[in-house]
């Protein structure tokens, strides 16, 4: 009878009045122990103020529920598509909305409500993975500076897929720790394509030279990768390059030179589709013919076939003498005299030089940092 008071009374209320009023019944309705008609009665009531045309006392109504985990869902769920100001204070902290009420709110939402997702403290994977789809470049960076939602590996992919060309989210996605190796290629594809696309660099550098430039850094970058992620991210990494047209002559020659050996043999698991137990003895200890039959098998060229199959055995003395840094040199020596053919052994050979010589400046960046660092 009290609440059917109330309800008459709101009719011809102040605005003013009907706020404290519904802050009142939401306190209430929380704190109180109510029976099942006066429980039943009091939702009903709160459920009415839902439709009052001031939002002052719909304001009234979330603020005295969005803490509450004993707020009726489905009035925080309308209070959460009211206006702005009303949503940004039940998204923002109402625990009774699941991860599946966020994923309703974001894909049924507008951005305003998703970036209320975004930033909502403790948000779950699922709510992050429907920002992330349907969420522009703005809620994703308000999604990827939220250090305390759950971000899946996935979801980090599908990001770098879809903003991957804009910096600020590149910038944020490779601050993270968990970022996967592809993902982390591909972000450094979308620095090349900026780069290559700038005026600047063009009318500088020249656009032939950008794209020597861009495929040589790419190269680097990618095995720069690969020696740094876990074993089990690297046959993704493959698939990812094999996928994109990344898998070269070159690239591949570059990770075996350098020693990056697991990641090499992971191409060649993936394209040659034989066990990787095998591909990897044959690898380490298999004679010149086992070792030229697998790269043939692998599409290796046989007008190239036979720098791999040097630069295999190159890589096992190094290896067991401790000294990659030689493979380059060793390998530009044995074909000194097809370097400047103009034919595939060339090529390749030229490209394994440019290699060699970006091996040494690094090497010598590393050493005068360390020095300076001595010093």
């Amino acid at each position: 009878m009290i609440v059917q008071a109330f309800l008459r009374w709101a009719e011809t209320a102040r605005t003013g009045d009907r706020a404290r009023a519904a802050s009142a019944l939401a306190d209430a309705f929380i704190k109180s122990s109510l029976g099942p008609d006066e429980h039943r009665a009091a939702i009903m009531a709160m459920t009415y103020l839902l439709d009052d045309p001031s939002p002052k006392v719909r304001l009234a109504l979330a603020e005295a529920l969005a803490s509450s985990d004993a707020a009726p869902r489905a009035i925080i769920m309308s209070l959460a598509e009211d206006q702005p100001e009303i949503a940004c204070t039940v998204i923002a902290c109402s625990p009774v909305l699941s991860d599946a009420d966020l994923v309703e709110l974001a894909g049924r939402g507008d951005s305003f409500t998703r970036s209320l997702v975004a930033t909502r403290p403790g948000l779950g994977c699922s709510a992050a993975a429907a920002v992330a789809e349907v969420g522009d470049g703005a809620e994703i960076v308000l999604l990827l500076e939220n250090d305390t939602a759950s971000v899946s590996r996935i979801t980090l992919r599908r990001m770098a897929q879809r903003f991957g060309h804009l910096a600020d989210v590149r910038h944020l996605l490779l601050e993270r720790g968990n970022l996967p190796a592809d993902v982390r290629h591909m972000l450094v594809a979308h620095v090349a394509a900026a780069l290559a696309g700038s005026d600047l660099v063009t009318r500088t550098i020249g656009a032939k030279r950008i794209d020597v430039m861009t495929r040589e850094a790419g190269d680097e970058a990618i095995v720069a990768i690969a020696g740094s992620i876990l074993q089990d991210e690297i046959p993704l990494l493959v698939e990812h390059l094999k996928t994109s047209g990344r898998l070269t002559p070159a690239l591949l020659i570059h990770a075996l030179c350098s020693g990056k050996v697991d990641f090499f043999a992971s191409a060649i698991v993936s394209l040659v589709h034989l066990e990787e137990r095998r591909v990897r003895a044959i690898l380490a200890t298999g004679r010149v013919h086992a070792v030229r039959a697998l790269f043939e098998a692998a599409g290796i060229g046989r007008d190239i076939v036979t720098v791999f199959v040097e630069a295999v055995f190159l890589w096992r003395r190094a290896a067991a003498g401790g000294g990659l840094d030689t493979c380059y040199l060793a390998l530009l020596e044995r074909f000194e005299g097809l370097r400047g053919d103009g034919g595939a052994v060339g090529q390749l050979l030229d490209m394994v030089d440019l290699l060699q010589r970006g091996e040494l400046r690094r090497s010598a960046r590393s050493y005068a940092a360390d020095v300076s660092l001595v010093a």
